[in-house]
């Protein structure tokens, strides 16, 4: 089940808050099941413009190339939904970076855990392979590796170069904010979401503008200047979740220049 691709009809259920899982599985753990996730000074959200997104994949070759994913998997998946008007329209999707992630729930041996500043991290050498994140995920954004990655990544060095090390065979992989910008980008003092040497690759490649990241603690930053200036959703909200991944929904040319 965790392999099966999403149908168009799932998800615009998805876009449209609809009660069917994605997954087929309900996760029925809410958020009072878990506490606050972020204890840390900042709280990383990620922004996307679905007026914007043109469905270049730029963000998944880049994302390939820094965090060294191989060719099959896609961290950064960008998914084709439908017509608006007569536009395509394409739905990114990463890791959801949740504040109540049932991947976190599940997992029996805490490989998967919160970052004091809410991102989801994997740890590599203490997953075991068993894959309930994978199917307790109703985003489907984690892969299993399932053999080794020992020849050439076909991404670099046209889309950057790999900044952390390629994960072993036999275990569960997703985005994770490319948390080694940001921590590099604040130790030289940088600004994630504003300097590109300390922001995701995904919203670096972006030719169009249409990812925006930064800190929702600070109100100025980029993705705290977008959500007040525009509605937004996020995806299965009813689930608990509570993702900080946001979308600005389609919208008409004019209104996205005037945004």
């Amino acid at each position: 089940m965790a392999d099966r691709k999403l149908t168009r009809r799932e998800i615009l259920k998805l876009l449209g808050g609809g009660v069917a899982a994605l997954t087929g599985i309900r996760w029925l753990r809410k958020a009072s099941a878990s506490g606050p996730t972020t204890t840390g000074t900042h709280r990383w959200a990620m922004v996307i413009d679905l007026a914007k997104c043109t469905g270049c994949n730029y963000c998944t070759l880049a994302c390939r190339a820094h965090n060294d994913v191989a060719p099959e998997i896609s961290w950064n998946e960008v998914l084709e939904i439908g017509q608006v008007d007569g536009k395509t329209v394409y739905l990114p999707r990463p890791c959801m970076q949740c504040a109540h992630a049932p991947c976190v729930e599940v997992c029996p041996v805490g490989a998967s855990f919160y970052r004091p500043d809410g991102i989801v991290m994997m740890d590599y050498t203490r997953c075991i392979g068993c894959r309930y994140c994978e199917v307790a995920c109703p985003y489907e954004a984690r892969s299993f590796n399932w053999k080794s990655f020992d020849g050439p990544n076909p991404a670099v060095p046209e889309w950057g170069q790999p900044e952390v090390a390629r994960r072993p065979r036999g275990v569960v992989e997703k985005c994770s904010f490319c948390y080694q910008r940001i921590d590099r980008g604040l130790a030289l003092g940088l600004t994630p979401g504003v300097d590109a040497d300390a922001t995701p690759a995904c919203v670096v490649a972006c030719p169009t503008g249409a990812r925006l990241f930064g800190d929702l603690n600070d109100p100025q930053s980029p993705v705290s200047r977008a959500l007040a200036g525009h509605s937004a959703f996020r995806l299965r909200e009813d689930l608990g979740t509570a993702p900080r991944v946001y979308y600005l929904p389609v919208r008409t040319d004019e209104e996205v220049q005037d945004a």
